[in-house]
């Protein structure tokens, strides 16, 4: 008890707890044989972070954030994975004859005399959080014991005609790479890249718009993980040096992902990205797209209207394809015929006729939306605007009684005006059918679980007050086990809607400036990207230093 009572009295001295909660704790640590540190916690006296903070401050005891730490096989072989769950403990780097171990509770010291005894290191604890220490634990374990397996017997996977043998559902290479895949997706990651280097197989994963180095497996490995994903998406395994794309389809705990696949020769061998789209949150509702009351109206006004083109801009990754399907699901009814023609068909949408680009038998964009226009539709929606025969038939479309969406890459909502010019569209063409412009970007959204309110800086203050933006106080997360310590969960989008009106048609016509369009655009009410972002960085629903990350000044 003596041991338990030290954290017992640091809190106490931090004035953190009283001498009648620590006593009930500890009479119920007891009981349950539970850490006093998770009893005053699931009680409510303390949170973990209060408890860290403790620790880390009175103790000197340093505390890490194991996401961005790299841990390599060798390190996580030292510690066996019974004794690392048992005690919750993960294996950081050696020092000499140090071991570096992350610990929830670096004061249990007949774990760390365990590990003594068992590593035969001088052991040194520093702290990190329970959940963070669970899932790293999972991460490095789970895959660690089909890692041996595959590098003990490697010669057996090499060899293309090896490969395609023992590729069943027990093969630790088809155990490691659905691994992979079901972390990805737990994580909530949009991508998974397996990169190629010197020292070893870099995994990472991009989670809200950030990339992260999940770890690093063994270069051996190489070529059998980039085989069997191969032969998951029906590519051709024996080609190592042209690019490939290819697709599955998976189910990860009863949802339904579909992965784009896309391998690229490097210097040290083939990199491949693998984009999961959940298929299970595909649509979402256009309301909740985080669009302000005057830019939502704006755009249903827009795709109010019989005709015109309609364009969703932004680069790549930045939801544009969740509000173009969001707006067609709204449209969607037994009254119109809409047809759409993607390269590929990401989401099936019901009641909708969708076409896939197909090149190889002939059906390109163009030649598609010329037959999609000769089947009496109301609303067309092409994937994307990618040359400019494509974009000059959704621009005749949508002068000839169709509704066209379409999404485009640009910087800003006047810039795709410009952009469009360039491309080769005649003005008088533009002018005519161009209906309204929204242009997007993604910005992370503050952790719910960690949230704290905080004074403007001097410089936020002063961003605010230039666009006029009331504030007291600002949200900002602290970083927790929900958010990985990021301070961010989850992200929500800023938007710039532009409707076409008369003054901005005869600019057009006579090939205005970025600079013209914009001061036409202010003039008839439009809200700039960056002002949409600070307005909901006011509103406590992103930082803004994560609206200038994304949307700076155009």
């Amino acid at each position: 008890m003596a041991l338990r009572k030290r954290i017992g009295d640091l809190l106490l001295e931090s004035g953190l707890i009283t001498d009648e909660q620590l006593l009930n704790a500890l009479k119920e640590q007891k009981e349950l044989k539970m850490r006093l540190g998770d009893v005053l916690i699931s009680r409510n006296y303390i949170t973990e972070q209060q408890l860290i903070e403790v620790l880390e401050v009175q103790l000197g005891i340093p505390h890490v954030q194991l996401y961005k730490q790299k841990i390599e096989t060798k390190i996580i072989n030292i510690i066996p994975q019974r004794i690392a769950e048992q005690h919750q403990v993960l294996p950081l780097r050696t020092e000499g004859n140090k071991l570096i171990v992350a610990m929830a509770d670096p004061l249990d010291y007949y774990a760390i005399d365990e590990l003594r005894m068992t590593t035969g290191f001088r052991i040194e604890p520093v702290i990190a959080s329970k959940d963070e220490l669970f899932r790293a634990i999972r991460r490095y374990y789970g895959l660690q014991e089909t890692v041996d397996q595959i590098m003990q017997n490697l010669d057996q996977w090499e060899g293309e005609d090896k490969i395609q043998q023992n590729m069943d559902a027990d093969s630790p290479v088809v155990k490691t790479v659905n691994q992979l895949i079901y972390q990805a997706v737990q994580t909530g990651a949009s991508d998974i890249h397996i990169d190629p280097q010197e020292d070893g197989l870099r995994i990472r994963y991009r989670v809200d718009g950030m990339m992260r180095t999940e770890r690093i497996l063994p270069p051996h490995m190489q070529n059998v993980i980039v085989a069997r994903i191969k032969v998951m998406s029906s590519l051709n395994v024996a080609e190592r040096r042209l690019p490939q794309d290819g697709r599955v389809e998976m189910e990860v705990d009863f949802r339904k992902v579909d992965i784009r696949v896309s391998t690229l020769p490097t210097i040290h061998g083939e990199k491949v990205v693998l984009r999961i789209l959940d298929l299970s949150n595909a649509l979402t509702d256009l309301d909740r797209l985080g669009f302000t009351q005057a830019n939502m109206s704006r755009l249903l006004k827009g795709i109010g209207k019989p005709y015109g083109i309609i364009f969703i801009s932004g680069p790549t990754g930045s939801g544009k394809t969740t509000t173009l399907y969001s707006t067609l699901s709204r449209l969607s009814s037994d009254e119109v015929n809409i047809i759409t023609i993607e390269d590929p068909v990401e989401y099936q949408l019901n009641g909708i006729n969708q076409v896939a680009v197909n090149p190889v038998s002939g059906l390109t964009f163009a030649r598609g939306l010329r037959s999609i226009l000769r089947q009496d539709p109301n609303i067309v929606m092409v994937g994307e605007i990618r040359d400019s025969e494509t974009a000059e038939i959704a621009v005749r479309g949508a002068m000839t009684g169709h509704l066209v969406l379409s999404t485009l890459h640009s910087n800003s909502a006047v810039n795709s005006i410009t952009r469009l010019i360039d491309m080769g569209i005649e003005p008088f063409l533009l002018s005519s059918s161009l209906n309204t412009v929204v242009a997007q970007r993604l910005v992370r959204r503050v952790c719910p679980a960690c949230a704290v309110e905080v004074e403007p800086t001097q410089e936020e203050r002063a961003v605010l007050e230039e666009f006029r933006i009331p504030h007291a106080t600002l949200k900002r997360g602290q970083g927790c086990g929900e958010c990985g310590r990021s301070g961010y969960r989850g992200r929500l989008a800023i938007h710039e809607v532009l409707p076409v009106n008369d003054e901005l048609r005869t600019l057009i016509l006579r090939k205005g400036s970025d600079t013209e369009y914009a001061a036409l655009a202010a003039k008839a009410g439009m809200i700039p990207m960056i002002e949409d972002g600070l307005q909901k960085a006011a509103s406590g629903l992103t930082t803004i230093a994560e609206v200038y990350r994304v949307a700076g000044l155009h």
